[in-house]
């Protein structure tokens, strides 16, 4: 694979004198194990074993001279101890990629698992800005995405809460944030807001959803082309799930940090795509197991045990381990060779036997037991010499193998016999014999068969030559073609447990008796049993054949007297020996390599060529357990030892402490791991587990060492700042766990009842998606012994592993692994919220709960009492209540100085020039000097609302705990009353700073009780009382402070009031300010208060006013007292106050508080209402003014607000809102009584004036009598029509004023009525007092136009007709009408058309 540079000639020459100089050291040196704990010796090996220290001109080339000590200075003797420390890991981590290749090379104990779950890809720093920018662009408008307003402020919240939290950058950090967990949280934050939209018709909530999610991830992916992304996905996944050789090897060269080139020479070196090669390379690794097993048993030099009895039984555990391991082998189907070898599935043997390989005869072959089955191709090119023929005549060719089928070629003429016909054979024969027979068609009328005109008999061997070639055929009789060739060529395949085959000279003392040349063929029956066959011509079953098993292949000298061969070499056993010998050189190395890889040796045969090589040059033989090269390879390995690789090639791995060994790659693999672009949270790839199974089985590491150097890894870099999966954590302490302790029943329920694979010394432990779902059954079955209170027995110990030794060193590693993992779930669980942010990993803290609970199990069978577990973790979440709220604090300080420079660039100016820093201790004290009360409450308020979002966020994101424990959530309601403990000191501290008597607490007050009381777990809790302690007094003074205020602002208001109608309120409360959107809203008090009364805060106006904005209602002080009264109700009811006894109370107080207030303005009405009509004229020229509606309007809203402020709710006694209400009817009666006084009154003053006319009076003959005289001369306007016009005029206006002013319908027509009725009835009087008198003539006019205007207007007004045509009524008209007739029959006209008749001629006049 790699060629040889143009000066290596040059080279080797150059290493060949300095290897002179510096011999190779013994191979013994580097046989000899040692131990972890031995030092390495001047020229030996470290604590890896002595195949990892160079011997020879490698290691002399590799290491620079040591300067002399009185020249060299401190800092060259550390840099060249730097470099030997850089220069022994480089060898170490080639010898241990040396063994990780062969483990890829050829896999017989594990598999590439498919069922682990997928691993999302993890998002960077960089990722992370991206996505910020992408949503803040469509925030800001600048994508195409069309959205409503409702996903806009989804899209908002979602990116301040989660995209800009610091949580997430950390997490981002630790690798554990994929693009799945982004996506899940949005989703998660979305489905309450979902739910909460208003339904619409023919769209559902969940097509909504959808919508949402497709959005966003239109947002989330940018401008990226979805084809391209999901490609890669698809890329990614598959890379993810299984890996080929060749990606195995890159990998394990970036983690072990080989070149190209050195992995090059090892791969041809170490002959990794033989597979042959490898199977004898395992055999006698197996085989050196099983004889370290068997020095360790006689030399006693075990581990340390924590109980001696463990020593034998470590003995049986070692070979039962390298006995399953040859089960394992044995059951692997023989493959063959080159590229199409593949990872093979296992089908792996439960039996429980052990495979003795001493045992020969009860294992002998027969030759039934070697089948043998080759394929065959043969093909017929071209036929040459055919002259006799016609050019016209058809041939044909026929091939057939001895004892099959014969088949024919097609047709062809014989002036061109090409066919290019393919035959395929099956036979068993090892030497077929294959006829090829050339006819052509008889042309005789009476011929049967067609004319034979040649032959050509082969007999084939695999090692034949597969190109076509011309054979000379055996011509047939009567033939005249006598030079007659054929152009063919024979393929035989070799069968894949055929190793060799060839011919040769043989002899020996059972087998092969005569010397003599055969051909033989090197069978595989099994992976440990190969033969050895010689076969005849034309037979299936081998002649005779040596089972090669316990024998030794190595070469030899020729021997005397045998003839025949030239190149010797032999196969010896004990009591025999059999000698073969091949036709070159080539040949003989060929087959020794092959019967070495059979025999399972460990004396590895040199060719006498390599040892006179190695001789010439000073050398020493190689390790005698190495692999030999190939021959066509000799270049390769001469190149490998060249470039110092062969101490790595040619080392024994028994020699070799494996633990340590896998410890260091399992580290640097999980390193790589981590590194990676998938989330992975600690778990391996499934092509690293598959590694690492394989590395375990193979070399003997125990799987307890396995996991508890996984744990060590894993809380590494948990402890750092890495996230990892607790799923995993649980796994691999379960395993150590259940190893430690000893309980095989219990390892199989966390296992899910499944058959337990091995680990270590003769198996595996998969990391498969098995290990994911351990701790929820683990939880589950743990919870289920809790709740069973029967003490169950012990069970029979037994190890998961199938290892029931323990040493001391295990268990001391473990007991200081689970302190140490003890620790750090205490930590993750204190800081849940930065460990397991917004409940990412999903399910993580559960996990996490549910391995404190293992452990704290003193063993796997005894489960820990739950008070023990619910104290650790209470003391946990006490601690964490601390830290998440100095955190909080912190954030908000950084936040109020960030929102402080924005908002107040002078004061920021100011701070500088002073130098005051929030950082510093003691400057913060001085800046706190300048912090204004209403600024600390400002940031208390914004304190409080970071404090209920995270307490939301726990809620949402970390109640999956109680999965784990039923008590988890009783545990976190404590946990939020800590928190909120904590909370309530700061909040303390910044009302006390506050200045007597100021409401600007309440909106404190109102976020958190809304918060508190909509939670079931805290509502009346702990801090809930204590809220309600700290504002109950402030609510009282409250109170009573705005009862005060509004009594003097009745008393003020209607001393100055104008009784003006409110036309712009907000002109005439000059106290009102607008609404703040961020604060609930307080009532306030006027502007013009006594200095006594505190200042209130700013309110807004209540929604039931924005009606009468535009309309004239009542006055400006009854407006303002309803409006105070309405919104201290809706202030005080929308604090919610929890609890029910103090909540009546306030609603009690306030009632009653609204009735007096009502009833003061009423009163204050009527007086003000009486005094205005005594101010009035009492003529005609009265009118309405518009204060007299105002205080109509002031009963009206009185009567309105009284329904929604002095009655109480829940079914009691409206004793407030009857008690007032009659109070007004009383007061509206009597003010219409007062006022249709006034109108009888200026009536009164009309009829007074007609008075003067009455018959018999000096005045009125006197007007009488002018009247007459003037009316010769000019034009005199009608007596009494003026005055009847004032009053009809002050009638109509005082109604119109009256109907448009007053707001109340009901009023208007009982003021009517009243008036109507007593207007008639004064002119009934009147007319009655002059029963014997005759009206005058003016006095009756003016009665008919007054009364017939009266009844028309008054009818108008609505009117009943009942009440119009009363008996009085009737009267007056009876009267006016005799006195009309009188009148027309006296005066002779002089009525002028004035009538009580039904007309509307004076009407049209008037009018």
């Amino acid at each position: 694979m790699l060629d040889p540079s143009s000066s290596e000639e040059e080279s080797e020459e150059l290493v060949e004198e300095e290897s002179g100089k510096e011999p190779l050291a013994p191979a013994a040196a580097r046989l000899s194990p040692s131990r972890p704990g031995e030092s390495p010796g001047p020229g030996g090996g470290g604590g890896g074993g002595g195949g990892l220290q160079p011997g020879g001109r490698a290691g002399g080339a590799a290491r620079p001279a040591s300067p002399s000590p009185s020249v060299a200075s401190e800092k060259e003797k550390d840099e060249l101890e730097r470099l030997q420390r850089e220069e022994e890991e480089r060898k170490r981590k080639l010898q241990l990629y040396v063994f990780v290749m062969r483990c890829i090379a050829y896999p017989f104990n594990a598999k590439q698992p498919t069922d682990m779950a997928r691993r999302q890809q993890k998002i960077s720093k960089q990722q992370l800005q991206t996505i910020k920018d992408r949503f803040q662009a469509f925030l800001n408008g600048e994508t195409q995405i069309v959205a409503d307003e409702a996903f806009i402020n989804a899209v908002q919240s979602y990116y301040e809460v989660f995209l800009k939290s610091d949580r997430v950058a950390r997490m981002v950090q630790s690798g554990g944030c994929s693009a799945n967990d982004s996506r899940e949280v949005f989703k998660k934050h979305i489905e309450k807001r979902v739910r909460s939209l208003p339904e619409i018709d023919g769209l559902s909530k969940e097509t909504v959803l959808s919508s949402w999610m497709a959005k966003f991830d239109a947002i989330y992916r940018g401008e990226e082309d979805p084809r391209k992304q999901q490609a890669r996905m698809t890329a990614s996944a598959a890379s993810e799930l299984i890996l080929s050789k060749e990606q195995l090897y890159e990998m394990f060269q970036n983690i072990l940090g080989i070149k190209k080139f050195e992995h090059q020479l090892l791969y041809n070196a170490c002959q990794l795509d033989n597979p042959d090669e490898q199977a004898a390379q395992i055999r006698r690794e197996l085989d050196g197991r099983l004889q370290m097993a068997e020095q360790i048993a006689k030399e006693r030099k075990f581990p340390k045990f924590v109980s001696k009895e463990m020593e034998n039984m470590y003995i049986e555990e070692l070979k039962s381990s390298v006995n399953l391991l040859m089960a394992n082998l044995e059951s692997m189907p023989v493959s063959k060779g080159g590229s199409e070898f593949k990872l093979q599935k296992l089908k792996r043997s439960h039996n429980t036997s052990i495979i003795d390989m001493g045992e020969e005869n009860e294992n002998q072959l027969s030759k039934s037991d070697v089948v043998l089955s080759f394929s065959l191709e043969v093909v017929i090119m071209e036929v040459q010499g055919l002259k006799s023929l016609a050019p016209n005549r058809i041939v044909y060719c026929t091939m057939e193998v001895e004892g099959g089928e014969k088949l024919q070629t097609d047709q062809a003429e014989a002036s061109k016999p090409t066919w290019g016909t393919q035959g395929d054979f099956t036979t068993t024969h090892a030497l077929p014999a294959v006829k090829v027979k050339l006819f052509t068609e008889s042309t005789g009328v009476l011929a049967l068969e067609d004319k034979e005109l040649g032959r050509v008999v082969l007999h084939p061997t695999p090692n034949s030559p597969k190109q076509s070639e011309w054979h000379k055929m055996t011509v047939s009789k009567n033939c005249p073609d006598q030079d007659l060739k054929i152009k063919l060529a024979v393929r035989m395949d070799k069968p894949q447990n055929m190793k060799h085959s060839g011919y040769l000279w043989a002899i020996g003392k059972n087998v092969w008796k005569r010397w003599k040349k055969r051909f033989f063929v090197l069978v595989q029956v099994s992976q440990y049993t190969f033969a050895m066959c010689s076969y005849r011509e034309k037979k299936a079953e081998p002649q005779e054949l040596l089972q090669l098993d316990g024998y030794t292949v190595d070469y030899t000298d020729p021997q005397p007297g045998l003839e025949g061969g030239r190149a010797f070499f032999n196969a010896v056993k004990e009591g025999d020996t059999v000698i073969f010998a091949s036709d070159d050189e080539q040949d003989r190395i060929l087959w020794v390599q092959a019967m070495y890889r059979a025999t399972g040796q460990s004396h590895k045969p040199v060719p006498p060529t390599q040892v006179q090589k190695l001789n010439a040059k000073g050398g020493n033989v190689p390790q005698l357990d190495a692999p030999i090269s190939q021959f066509s390879g000799l270049k390769d390995a001469d190149r490998a030892q060249k470039h110092g690789m062969d101490e790595f090639i040619s080392s024994n791995p028994c020699n070799f402490d494996h633990a340590s060994l896998f410890e260091m790659v399992q580290r640097l693999t999980l390193d790589h791991r981590l590194n990676d672009s998938y989330s992975c949270l600690g778990w391996f790839s499934p092509g690293q587990v598959f590694v690492l199974d394989e590395y375990c089985a193979r070399n003997g590491v125990r799987g307890c060492h396995r996991h508890l150097c996984y744990l060590r890894d894993l809380l590494e870099r948990a402890e750092n700042g890495a996230m990892i999966d607790p799923t995993l954590l649980h796994y691999s302490f379960a395993f150590c766990a259940s190893h430690v302790h000893g309980n095989s029943h219990h390892m199989a329920e966390l296992l899910g009842g499944s058959q337990p694979s091995t680990d270590g010394e003769g198996g595996k432990v998969s990391q498969s998606s098995a290990a994911e779902v351990e701790t929820k059954k683990d939880s589950k079955k743990e919870s289920k012994k809790r709740k069973d209170s029967k003490s169950q027995p012990n069970p029979e110990p037994k190890r998961p592993d199938g290892i029931g030794t323990v040493t001391v060193d295990e268990k001391e590693r473990f007991e200081e692994i689970k302190e140490r993992l003890r620790v750090l779930l205490e930590n993750q669980i204190t800081h849940f919220r930065y460990c397991f942010p917004f409940g990412r990993p999903e399910g993580a803290l559960k996990a996490t709960l549910s391995l404190l609970e293992r452990v704290l199990m003193k063993d796997i069978v005894t489960p820990v009492p739950q008070e023990e577990v619910k104290t650790v973790i209470r003391k946990c979440l006490e601690q964490a209540a601390l830290v998440n709220y100095t955190r909080l604090s912190e954030y908000a300080k950084i936040e109020g100085k960030k929102r402080e420079m924005y908002e107040h660039p002078v004061f920021c100016l100011a701070s500088q020039v002073m130098d005051l820093t929030i950082q510093n201790q003691k400057d913060a004290e001085n800046v706190g000097r300048l912090v204004t009360p209403a600024k600390k409450l400002e940031d208390t308020i914004r304190l409080a609302e970071l404090v209920i979002e995270v307490l939301q966020q726990n809620e949402e994101h970390h109640a999956e705990g109680k999965e784990a424990f039923a008590w988890w959530s009783d545990l976190m309601v404590e946990h939020a009353e800590t928190f909120l403990s904590l909370f309530a000191v700061d909040m303390d501290a910044a009302l006390e700073v506050q200045p007597p008597d100021t409401w600007d607490s309440f909106p404190l007050f109102q976020l958190l009780n809304d918060f508190l009381r909509s939670d079931y777990n805290l509502c009346n809790g702990k801090f809930h009382k204590h809220l309600q302690d700290l504002f109950a007094p402030l609510v009282v003074r409250y109170v009573d402070l705005m009862e005060s205020s509004i009594a003097q602002s009745i008393h003020r208001g209607f001393e100055r009031e104008s009784w003006e109608p409110v036309k712009s309120l907000t002109s005439n409360l000059p106290n009102v300010n607008l609404p703040n959107v961020n604060l609930p809203k307080v009532p306030n008090l006027p502007v013009n208060i006594p200095l006594g009364i505190p200042q209130m805060p700013s309110f807004s106006a209540p929604s039931w006013m924005a009606a009468i904005y535009d309309s004239d209602n009542g006055s400006g002080t009854s407006e303002d007292l309803f409006w105070k009264l309405d919104a201290l109700q809706t202030f005080i009811r929308d604090l919610h106050w929890p609890e029910e006894e103090f909540g009546k109370h306030l609603e009690q107080r306030l009632k009653l508080m609204a009735s007096d207030m009502i009833e003061s303005c009423v009163k204050r009405t009527r007086i003000a209402f009486e005094v205005k009509l005594q101010k009035t004229s009492r003529s005609t020229d009265f009118r309405v003014p518009q204060s007299i509606c105002t205080m109509f309007n002031v009963m009206v809203d009185a009567k309105a607000q009284s329904t929604k402020l002095c009655s109480m709710e829940m079914g009691q006694e409206h004793q407030y809102h009857s008690k007032i209400d009659e109070l007004i009817e009383e007061t509206v009666k009597e003010m219409i009584t007062l006022l249709v006084a006034k109108f009888v009154t200026i009536l009164e003053g009309v009829l007074a004036k007609l008075s003067r006319y009455d018959e018999g009076t000096l005045f009125s003959s006197f007007l009488s009598f002018t009247v007459k005289a003037a009316s010769k001369y000019v034009d005199v306007p009608k007596p009494g029509m003026d005055v009847a016009d004032a009053y009809v005029t002050f009638v109509r206006h005082s109604q119109d004023v009256l109907r448009d002013k007053v707001n109340e319908e009901m009023y208007i027509e009982r003021l009517f009525d009243q008036w109507y009725t007593s207007s008639m009835n004064v002119v009934c009087t009147w007319l009655t007092d002059r029963m014997d008198l005759q009206l005058h003539i003016y006095q009756l006019k003016t009665l008919i136009r007054i009364v017939k205007k009266t009844y028309r207007d008054f009818r108008l007004q609505g009117v009943l007709d009942s009440t119009l045509n009363s008996k009085t009524y009737e009267t007056i008209r009876n009267r006016l009408t005799v006195e009309e007739a009188t009148a027309s029959v006296s005066e002779g006209g002089g009525l002028q058309g004035i009538t009580m008749k039904d007309s509307d001629e004076e009407d049209e006049e008037d009018d």
